[in-house]
């Protein structure tokens, strides 16, 4: 199947919701996945913190999460957001990798598709 690359540009429900729901469907369908957060969203990747996320009619996130872990789905976090929200890599959930933006940017040149949230 093809490649997706998905950007989540804030920590808030709405940011996260979708781009969980449409990268997991992503891998489901037989496509590779690549969730790159920004560095505004660093702060939901702060271990624990989404697995608390909730939103009214959303599927439960530790579900999502389950998915995209299962079937090999990346998620990609720009290391910025360390330094912008005083973080380390020990606060960061261990399934994320911490890379630059060019990184991303090379990792994601063969994608078929590309969400931004």
């Amino acid at each position: 199947m093809g490649k997706v690359a998905i950007t989540i540009n804030g920590a808030e429900p709405k940011n996260i919701f979708p781009a969980f729901i449409l990268g997991s469907t992503s891998l489901a369908v037989g496509d590779d996945l690549i969730i790159y957060f920004s560095s505004y969203a660093a702060p939901a990747l702060k271990k624990g913190v989404l697995e608390k996320m909730t939103d009214k009619g959303m599927p439960p996130m530790e579900d999502l999460i389950e998915g995209i872990v299962e079937l090999e789905g990346r998620m990609v976090l720009c290391e910025l957001g360390l330094k912008q929200f005083d973080l380390t890599e020990e606060d960061i959930r261990d399934d994320v990798e911490i890379v630059m933006a060019s990184n991303f940017l090379l990792d994601a040149a063969d994608a078929t598709q590309f969400y931004s949230f």
